[in-house]
């Protein structure tokens, strides 16, 4: 089992601690018990509970259970989404070669 490390950093804390209570807010808002919730996402209630208060030891699957149910699932479809990577884009747009030299033997331009 994953160990997670003796101190969170703030900023995860504070990410967690802020998913737990839109998860709240949102069940609430759908007149959802967190019983009901509990049961349709397939976790116990403690599940739940734990994931409404931030707890950082709930698996990340029970978030992604917890989005399909409220319809919300593509939001982390698209939490890292490659092609609007700003960051990773540019540090491979940095390793481009200034120029390309065709290989000898395939005709200049071919694919």
């Amino acid at each position: 089992m994953l160990k997670l490390p003796s101190t969170i950093p703030l900023a995860v804390e504070r990410a967690l601690l802020k998913l737990g209570t839109d998860l709240s807010l949102a069940r609430r808002r759908r007149h959802i018990s967190q019983a009901s919730l509990a049961e349709r996402m397939g976790a116990s209630l403690s599940t739940v509970r734990r994931m409404e208060k931030g707890d950082a030891r709930v698996p990340i699957h029970f978030f992604a259970r917890a989005l399909h149910v409220f319809g919300e699932i593509q939001a982390l479809e698209h939490l890292l989404d490659t092609p609007k990577d700003d960051i990773g884009l540019a540090l491979m747009d940095e390793h481009l070669p200034k120029r390309v030299r065709s290989k000898s033997g395939s005709p200049s331009g071919a694919l």
